[in-house]
């Protein structure tokens, strides 16, 4: 079977498959950045750039060439004209690609789906913003240009989806980058709390998504009702389903909190989106807070 799995016939399908994909998923995130107005890139602090910041009264050490004598000329002292620094940053992204990311109840887009559209739509803001951006969870760093957002998009399609939960296990999270996490994050969160420990660690901080569908929020099920993962692995039938209901909203409620203070603990954000709603009622909020992480 792995020899069937490798021949250039089942390589070329698979090819097709994940490509004829990718154009709707990148004209999407694109169609959604462009709801972000673009601002000003520019970290508010003095550095090399090209921009011009300020003037201020020279101080001693400052080098001869630093002062800007046609400004010192029109008064009693000497200044200095600084440039706003531009340095180039690195936005990773995470985006779970486990079983139960394919889960979507009525004509909704499944999690997996939103969330792939919300990290290719950052992905391209930020890119548009001069920065780098890449997947955390392979080895390839950061890089610029549309030809990154391709690669991106290829590799967002080309997920296996095999276990019923993911867990991010970055690979390149480069010093002082920002990072977004998308997930459910209904599985174990060990390897979740072990990921943004070594984060913050390394001075990155970020925003955790937990992308859930309404009915999983809401548990709409009452009477004899067949629950089954989506990978196939679990399955259980009760003919009380309206019993659990409180279990379960008290358990998904442990859940969010224990995300919170993992959050508030490593220095990152937490937001919830429901993919019932529009995309842009968590991209922009989103960008936001990624924004004030500059």
């Amino acid at each position: 079977m792995e020899a069937t799995l490798h021949t250039p016939a089942s390589l070329r399908a698979r090819s097709e498959k994940a490509a004829a994909g990718l154009p709707g998923l990148l004209m999407s995130a694109e169609r959604l950045a462009a709801t972000i107005l673009l601002g000003d890139h520019g970290r508010k602090r003095a550095g090399a750039g090209d921009n011009f910041w300020q003037y201020r009264a020279a101080q001693p050490g400052d080098a001869r060439r630093a002062i800007d004598w046609r400004q010192s000329a029109r008064g009693d002292g000497h200044f200095v004209r600084e440039t706003e620094w531009q340095a180039a940053q690195s936005l990773m992204l995470w985006v779970d690609d486990a079983a139960s990311m394919r889960f979507a109840g009525g004509d909704r887009p499944s999690k997996l789906r939103r969330a792939q559209t919300l990290a290719l739509a950052l992905a391209v803001l930020a890119i548009k913003g001069g920065e780098r951006t890449g997947l955390a969870q392979l080895p390839e760093p950061p890089r610029g240009g549309r030809a990154q957002l391709i690669r991106m998009a290829g590799a967002l399609m080309d997920g296996d989806g095999v276990t019923d939960y993911g867990s991010p296990r970055p690979q390149v999270m480069p010093m002082g980058a920002r990072a977004v996490f998308l997930s459910d994050f209904l599985g174990d969160p060990a390897p979740l709390t072990e990921a943004l420990t070594s984060a913050a660690d390394r001075g990155v901080t970020g925003v955790l998504v937990q992308v859930l569908d309404p009915d999983e929020e809401a548990f709409p099920y009452d009477g004899r009702t067949v629950f089954e993962s989506m990978s196939g692995a679990v399955r259980f039938e009760t003919l009380k389903a309206d019993r659990l209901r409180d279990a379960y909203l008290d358990r998904l409620a442990q859940r969010r909190a224990a995300l919170r203070d993992l959050c508030a603990r490593t220095g990152w954000r937490f937001q919830v989106h429901h993919t019932g709603g529009p995309a842009e009622t968590a991209l922009l909020p989103l960008y936001a807070a990624l924004e004030k992480r500059r």
